[in-house]
């Protein structure tokens, strides 16, 4: 009986917790081109993966890190970045067949703490195919300070409080990202025609064979690769992308289902 009366105390300490976290935040966000700033309590359930930045790009030179736009063939419309890093995170989630939208700084969150009023946009809001949400900050890990891994530590809570994932992530490994951004050249749809080439590749790897030669057996190299290399991208195709760069004799093969 104590310990059923001892989880009762941890059930309802966690409740207190998680009602304090939806009343200590506030979100400010655009909806329709009006700034709203509602308490994270009403405004959780809006869908964030359609709004606005909340604050524009630099474009200036002199600015720090290097703003841009990425055309995501997931939304098929351009998404902001403000670094290389947040770029090559837009190329990993455009890729992952379980996200289906994404907002750049999609919101402002407000909350107060010792040093006064603070505030912070996440880097992106992502709605997963299941109908989960994720909020994802980028920042390299000998970029961090004290006041960023605050502002982290907050985003997590109130995360945490509604129900979101949170997610930081910092550099991606490097022979694993130089492969996925060969690939995202051909993430357009375009480049899985004609469909009779992107049958003819399936077929021919159902065993492994490495890759100039299996492209050879479907016809003209030219015409062949960019159709592999869109499969390759879309997961219908699958090769070592972890180990080592891409080659003309590296293994490929076709994924179950494919």
């Amino acid at each position: 009986m104590a310990l059923s009366h001892g989880w009762w105390r941890v059930g309802e300490l966690a409740r207190a917790l998680e009602l304090e976290a939806l009343t200590a935040f506030e979100l400010g966000f655009l909806d329709g081109g009006a700034r709203r700033r509602e308490p994270l309590e009403s405004s959780w359930n809006v869908r964030f993966e359609d709004v606005e930045p909340v604050r524009g790009f630099s474009w200036r030179k002199e600015a720090p890190g290097f703003a841009g736009w990425y055309y995501s063939t997931t939304l098929r419309e351009h998404v902001g970045y403000e670094s290389w890093l947040e770029r090559d995170r837009l190329v990993l989630l455009d890729r992952d067949p379980q996200v289906i939208g994404i907002a750049s700084q999609p919101f402002w969150l407000h909350w107060r703490d010792r040093s006064g009023a603070r505030r912070h946009a996440p880097d992106y809001f992502v709605r997963l195919a299941d109908g989960r949400a994720r909020v994802v900050d980028v920042r390299a890990e000998d970029d961090m300070d004290e006041a960023t891994r605050e502002a982290f530590a907050a985003t997590a809570d109130a995360c945490n409080a509604v129900g979101w994932e949170f997610e930081w992530v910092g550099r991606p490994e490097p022979v694993f990202m130089a492969n996925i951004r060969w690939l995202a050249r051909y993430r357009r749809v375009r480049c899985g025609r004609p469909v009779w080439i992107a049958d003819r590749l399936r077929e021919v790897f159902r065993e492994p064979n490495r890759m100039w030669e299996g492209a050879g057996l479907v016809g003209d190299r030219l015409q062949v690769l960019p159709v592999l290399f869109h499969l390759l991208w879309s997961g219908v195709l699958a090769t070592d992308l972890v180990t080592g760069v891409m080659e003309t004799d590296s293994l490929v093969w076709t994924e179950a289902g494919g």
